[in-house]
């Protein structure tokens, strides 16, 4: 009787452990970065939702070891997805190019591009040397009749080093994932209008720009002296990139009362007149200040962009011709002090995980006290730097200028800010300037707003091929052949202005990757090889003879 007791209170707790997992879930992390535990923000979202979601990987198939730790960590968060989701969500990793011919693979490859899945070509060091390889670090995310693609491979730097990327995309994976499936989810794409009034770098010099952030956003061109009321109203960010003239004061009146109804400006301006172009043209360039009448605005809201140029020992390289009379000039890469590759600043979490940002003659950037708003540092030059103030002559014998290291030790300098909070009317007070015939908005205190002022026009502008005019991506430099964090920067920004839940604070997690020391690895191959296959039987022999023994002692008697 005892017996049947003790078997049935068993089965009885095996059914209540069963019914109550059910109804009953937690998962345990041990883990000291917590790296699977998704933040309270993406456990809202998942369990909103109610619509089925199909998410299709395609990092799958043959990889190298560092994309196969960025495959593993995608299961892993995406595991957790499907566990706290309260709708049907379906996972599935797929090789688009496992067992096609080289004409299919073409025709897939273009199949993918055109729903804007890219393929990365891979320089990979094996023991034999290097070979290429083509993978999918991507993901489409589908519900409700939508679909986006996901970039899961961040920041890749174009030379091929690609292992410090990964572990910076495992890091950013839960913002990347529940940031896009918010947007599937909603649905409505917010607009972003850059400014094209005031001598705006043209639609090729801002292709890749707008075209980056037309996958998530309605992006277009907006002339501020011909839009109204109604169509300020529908934009959610403004751009305004590398203005050449002055705004009037009606163009001010508008930016300010978009900014009063809580729209967000990214401000990307060059308060100086230099131009690398110019350089090469004449020589030489009397650099001096702009008139861009915007300092007013910009000084109410809590910035101010200085008159001066930064120079530092962080920069990006130039191509100069160089050769002696007579001879076959020939082109070389020299660092170029005023093109310094800012630094974002790892506290603020709009910036972290970026790679460094290339500049051109840009101004720093200070704080002004603006009552109910908060600033935010964001892009640094490094300890060594210098400021000029203008104007200031410049020609290309400067390249050859070695400055004293000792007068570049400096503090760091700010040359980008994030302003948030409620900013006050530019217009409070004061008459409505031409061409307003009734006033938009009485306001003198905006809604909670958001606004990044950056001292570079060039930021976000992409180079562009002289040969066929085809635009370069965003950040990539076609001289030295490296891709800066400037991109990542823009789809940032775009982000964090348009997500009024914050979901960018996700990248302050941190994962700790832990990798093998490939040196040493290599000297010490043979010897972790013998540890791992002799070893182990050894101590099989070794527990045999003894097991042998001892039994032949223990029954012997």
């Amino acid at each position: 009787m005892n017996k049947w007791i003790k078997i049935l209170l068993f089965v009885l707790v095996l059914l209540i452990l069963n019914i109550g997992g059910k109804y009953l879930f937690h998962r345990f992390d041990f883990t000291a970065d917590k790296r699977f535990t998704l933040t309270d923000k993406t456990k809202s979202l998942l369990k909103k939702t109610e619509k089925p979601i199909v998410i299709t990987v395609f990092l799958n198939g043959e990889l190298p070891a560092a994309f196969k730790r960025l495959q593993n960590s995608v299961k892993d968060i995406l595991s957790d997805y499907k566990a706290y989701s309260k709708a049907d969500m379906r996972v599935v990793f797929v090789d688009p190019l496992a067992g096609l011919t080289a004409a299919d693979q073409d025709t897939v490859i273009n199949n993918l591009y055109q729903q804007g899945i890219e393929a990365t070509n891979l320089t990979v060091k094996t023991e034999s040397g290097l070979t290429q390889k083509l993978v999918y670090p991507m993901a489409m995310i589908e519900s409700n009749g939508r679909q986006m693609p996901v970039k899961l491979l961040q920041n890749l730097d174009a030379g091929g080093s690609y292992e410090d990327n990964i572990n910076r995309s495992i890091e950013n994976l839960e913002y990347t994932f529940t940031s896009s499936i918010k947007k599937v989810i909603i649905g409505s794409n917010p607009r972003i209008g850059f400014t094209e009034a005031n001598g705006e770098p043209n639609d090729l010099q801002l292709y890749d720009a707008m075209h980056s952030l037309a996958n998530s956003y309605e992006v277009g061109r907006v002339d501020l002296n011909t839009i109204d009321k109604a169509g300020l109203d529908k934009l959610k960010i403004l751009v305004v990139v590398k203005p050449q003239t002055a705004f009037s004061e009606t163009e001010k009146y508008k930016i300010n009362y978009f900014v009063m109804n809580g729209g967000r400006v990214l401000w990307s301006i060059d308060q100086v007149s230099a131009e690398l172009d110019s350089l090469r043209g004449s020589g030489k360039q009397m650099v001096i200040n702009k008139n861009l009448n915007l300092d007013d605005m910009l000084f109410m809201y809590g910035a101010r962009i200085n008159y001066n140029i930064i120079a530092d020992k962080n920069a990006a390289e130039i191509p100069v011709s160089t050769g002696n009379a007579g001879e076959q000039p020939q082109i070389n890469l020299v660092p170029w002090i005023y093109y310094p590759i800012l630094l974002p600043d790892t506290a603020a979490s709009l910036v972290k995980n970026l790679d460094g940002i290339k500049s051109e003659f840009p101004s720093t950037v200070d704080t002004i006290g603006s009552k109910g708003v908060k600033k935010t540092y964001i892009l640094t030059t490094s300890g060594f730097n210098k400021v000029f103030n203008v104007p200031k002559l410049f020609s290309l014998q400067m390249v050859a200028e070695q400055p004293d290291p000792k007068t570049m030790q400096n503090p760091l300098k700010s040359a980008g800010i994030l302003l948030e909070g409620n900013f006050p009317s530019v217009f409070a007070g004061r008459p409505l300037p031409a061409g307003i015939s009734t006033a938009y908005s009485t306001e003198i205190v905006s809604k909670t707003s958001k606004m990044v002022v950056i001292g570079d026009g060039d930021v976000f502008k992409n180079q562009v091929v002289p040969k066929d005019n085809s635009p370069l991506p965003l950040g990539f430099d076609r001289f030295t052949q490296r891709t800066y964090g400037n991109k990542a920067l823009l789809l940032n920004i775009a982000d964090y202005f348009a997500d009024d839940d914050n979901l960018i604070l996700l990248r302050n997690k941190e994962v700790k990757i832990r990798l093998l020391d490939k040196a040493k690895v290599k000297i010490e191959k043979t010897k972790w090889q013998i540890i791992n296959i002799v070893v182990p039987l050894l101590l099989l022999i070794s527990f045999a003879i003894f097991q042998h023994y001892y039994r032949k002692h223990r029954y012997a008697k």
